[in-house]
């Protein structure tokens, strides 16, 4: 008679889907020919609430530069922000 085969059970060790939801995340702005200085500053007050001021200084940094980031945070927030530029096609990545 043969010796019982042991088995024994290994745990699978499964990927967390919500890591990903719960690091930090990036809104990134790229600039384009199609938008005025005005369109892009008034979006990006309604987006992150931020003043004239700050926009203001963004969309310098967006044209000088090609883009910026312009928010920061977990994920669905992140999320948010991108659709709301997104509502004039402004271009936006977000990246983790």
């Amino acid at each position: 008679m043969a010796d019982p085969v042991e088995t024994s059970t290994v745990p699978v060790e499964q990927k967390d889907e919500d890591t990903l939801i719960q690091e930090p995340a990036k809104v990134i702005l790229f600039n384009d020919e199609i938008h005025t200085f005005d369109e892009v500053i008034g979006q990006l007050i309604k987006a992150i609430h931020c003043d004239s001021t700050r926009a203001e200084a963004i969309a310098w940094e967006v044209h000088s530069t090609g883009k910026s980031v312009v928010y920061e945070g977990s994920m669905p927030e992140c999320l948010k922000v991108s659709h709301i530029l997104e509502e004039i096609a402004l271009h936006t990545q977000i990246e983790v």
